[in-house]
């Protein structure tokens, strides 16, 4: 089985939409999706505008295919009190190096017990534990159920699904299917708008199987239409750049 994780493409957060960017990126995502992909088994799409209209210039190819709208895909709702803006409630990644140095517990398989995320009003561990679950039931829908670090293989198959998303939840999945904490993908990984990441399951011995990325935040569409990715999620490489700062 195939799990395919695509992140919206260029954001216009304002209005929940796209930026005339953000349009074309998803016209070439599109066009290039389905002639990767011809044999999608379902949709899993978060409700946030953003996402919906990425993924109106891929079902378009794909009538046929069932879609499901989900509420727990509308982006990682965990919060924690950030050190760099005054102990506010806020978007738990994208901590500064000086800040995550500080709290080291946040980078190992025991990262939820970390205290940082455990503050009174922080909701990480609730939402983590939330959306990973709803993201097995998925998985044991197509026949692979969790075990521990592993799959149970209920039905092999070949089917595609895909989940088209957001970079925060994109990461949180992409790291349990990697048994590492998201910290090292939200906070050294950048999934760029309308990019592709792609996990295949091994099943070496029968009935057992993990998945591995073959993919991650492939840009692949873009290069081949000539559009540059963009900067969204990212941030200044020279602190003396024009670009994104805190």
């Amino acid at each position: 089985m195939k799990i395919v994780i695509l992140r919206h493409a260029d954001p216009d957060y304002e209005h929940d939409s796209l930026t005339e960017k953000g349009f074309k990126e998803a016209k070439l995502l599109g066009d290039y999706f389905h002639q990767t992909f011809p044999n999608i088994k379902a949709f899993y799409v978060s409700q946030l505008g953003r996402a919906q209209r990425t993924f109106e210039a891929v079902k378009k190819y794909y009538p046929e295919v069932p879609v499901h709208h989900c509420d727990w895909l509308v982006e990682f709702r965990g919060k924690i009190h950030r050190p760099d803006q005054g102990g506010r409630l806020m978007t738990c990644w994208d901590l500064l190096p000086e800040d995550a140095q500080k709290n080291p517990m946040i980078y190992t398989s025991d990262w939820l017990n970390a205290p940082l995320l455990n503050e009174e009003g922080c909701t990480v561990r609730k939402y983590a534990m939330e959306e990973i679950a709803e993201f097995d039931k998925i998985l044991a829908i197509h026949g692979y159920v969790r075990n521990g670090l592993f799959y149970e293989v209920k039905e092999s198959n070949h089917d595609v699904i895909v989940f088209c998303c957001h970079f925060g939840i994109g990461a949180l999945l992409a790291s349990h299917l990697m048994h590492c904490s998201p910290y090292s993908l939200w906070e050294h990984t950048c999934l760029l708008p309308s990019s592709v990441t792609v996990f295949a399951s091994e099943e070496r011995r029968q009935g057992i199987a993990h998945f591995r990325a073959y993919q991650y935040g492939s840009t692949a569409h873009l290069s081949l239409g000539g559009e540059e990715a963009s900067f969204s999620g990212r941030f200044a490489e020279v602190f003396t750049d024009s670009e994104r700062h805190d």
